[in-house]
């Protein structure tokens, strides 16, 4: 019984994908969450915001799968100790690409810096990894800031700054790789409003606790190859995002962009150059 109510916990915490996970949504490897972590994660969708400010706050669908996720991952409780995927670090490179992420603003410090090296994997998710890198080449990650960092489960990002470039991005949504790998440490995952909704929202796992995700549909289509400590350097302070918590509004990023989050929020890191290496 102890056994079940810990993976039912972990499955809670899923929840703080808000945004996508429409992508709406983690400490360092093998650090517990806290409990006001695993409260905040289940007053909080899996998923992203797609369109307004409402979407967020009270859209019944999303709390709908708020519920279902939860009992969900009760239900498979017993299965999820022994996963079957096999583990990100044991694949070969897949005949993916290297993109390199020039990170500022680390721990919140102006002027601090670092890099980390992303490699994509058509062999996991071909769909999601077309995407993304459809996406370094326009440009869409650069200047985009890291809304949503929750120590021990995820960082999130993949909102423009600018509305309008959103706006162009938002309807394109993809079909939906299987998931052919876990979500470990390290894996980068496209977020959700539901199924085949994909469209820019990318969070990258900071624990190898979240395989709870692979029951959930979440594919990781690449890995950070180098740099996760840079990864682990993302400010967190602002904790989850709202109406759960006191950090950014998924909606008001989409309608507003950066003025928001500089205005607003402005010790979340962010990216000054994104390029194919």
């Amino acid at each position: 019984m102890m056994i079940i109510t810990l993976l039912a916990l972990q499955g809670m915490q899923a929840f703080a994908f808000s945004g996508v996970p429409s992508f709406r949504g983690p400490v360092a490897s093998g650090v517990r969450p806290s409990a006001a972590l695993v409260n905040a994660a289940a007053k909080t969708p899996l998923f992203a915001t797609t369109t307004s400010t409402d979407d967020y706050n009270d859209g019944p669908s999303r709390r709908d799968a708020t519920f279902k996720i939860i009992t969900a991952a009760v239900a498979v409780a017993g299965s999820l100790s022994s996963p079957s995927k096999a583990n990100a670090d044991s694949e070969g490179e897949g005949g993916g690409r290297t993109i390199e992420f020039t990170v500022n603003n680390l721990d919140g410090v102006e002027g601090a810096t670092g890099s980390f090296v992303v490699r994509t994997r058509p062999d996991w998710a071909p769909i999601g990894a077309e995407r993304f890198e459809a996406l370094v080449a326009n440009s869409f990650f650069e200047d985009c800031r890291v809304f949503r960092v929750l120590p021990g489960f995820v960082a999130q990002f993949g909102i423009n700054g600018d509305p309008e470039v959103q706006g162009r991005w938002r309807s394109r949504n993809l079909r939906d790789d299987p998931v052919s790998v876990a979500n470990k440490r390290g894996t980068i995952v496209f977020a959700t409003a539901g199924p085949n909704t994909r469209t820019t929202q990318i969070f990258v796992n900071l624990s190898d606790r979240n395989s709870f995700l692979d029951k959930q549909g979440f594919s990781p289509l690449g890995e950070v190859v180098s740099g996760m400590d840079v990864v682990e350097r993302f400010y967190s302070g602002y904790g989850e995002g709202a109406p759960s918590g006191k950090g950014p509004n998924q909606g008001l990023i989409q309608a507003k962009g950066n003025s928001y989050l500089e205005s607003s929020y402005p010790k979340l890191s962010y990216f000054s150059k994104v390029s194919f290496k």
